[in-house]
């Protein structure tokens, strides 16, 4: 595979998906911009499960069953030299289900499932927040089960413990800097690692 794959992940309301988004303006040509849960049924399944509150097992593998068709997309983009800019991946499902499923051995379910289908990121950028900023910029929006202080906080700390562990592929944003400023320095993380 020629091409790289660059995730952006952080709590709701941290401002990677306008980063994505005005990243991927300034690379369009030879950039493909998707994110998860995809605009697929399946990636609307997903939506309607956790709309619903279903059980958390049954939203997992939703998300699972979305990942695996959209990784089949990631691959044949990355096949064909592009750099993908994907708003949300792998890491998303490791920082909230292990909050959510709240069962024994959560992370090694997980793993165990995607093992097959998986692409590991190039790069992936954390974006980091308090959780009270990022509900305050999220409050016009229709709020899910997710976007609760003390539940987002613990998904930044689940964040943050894998970017500890996988310190080569992370790079972490604060992102209560400016637009501008994240996105310059997202532009040079990029042209440092050689991806532009």
């Amino acid at each position: 595979m020629n091409g790289k794959l660059i995730t952006f992940e952080g709590i709701d309301g941290s401002g990677k998906t306008t980063i994505a988004k005005m990243l991927y303006e300034k690379l369009k040509n030879k950039a493909i911009l998707t994110a998860e849960p995809t605009k697929t049924w399946i990636g609307e399944a997903v939506n309607r499960a956790i709309e619903e509150r279903k059980d958390a097992k049954t939203i997992a593998l939703l998300f699972i069953a979305d990942r695996n068709e959209h990784t089949i997309a990631i691959k044949k983009w990355l096949n064909e030299g592009k750099i993908v800019l994907c708003d949300r991946y792998i890491d998303s499902t490791f920082a909230y289900q292990k909050e959510h499923l709240k069962m024994e051995h959560a992370e090694q379910w997980l793993y165990e499932i995607h093992k097959p289908f998986l692409t590991k990121p190039d790069i992936t950028f954390l974006f980091v927040i308090s959780p009270e900023e990022a509900i305050e910029r999220i409050k016009g929006r229709k709020l899910i089960m997710y976007e609760d202080t003390n539940f987002l906080e613990k998904v930044q700390k689940n964040y943050l413990e894998i970017a500890k562990m996988e310190e080569e592929r992370f790079i972490i944003i604060n992102a209560e800097k400016s637009k501008e400023e994240i996105l310059k320095e997202c532009w040079n993380a990029l042209k440092h690692r050689n991806i532009i």
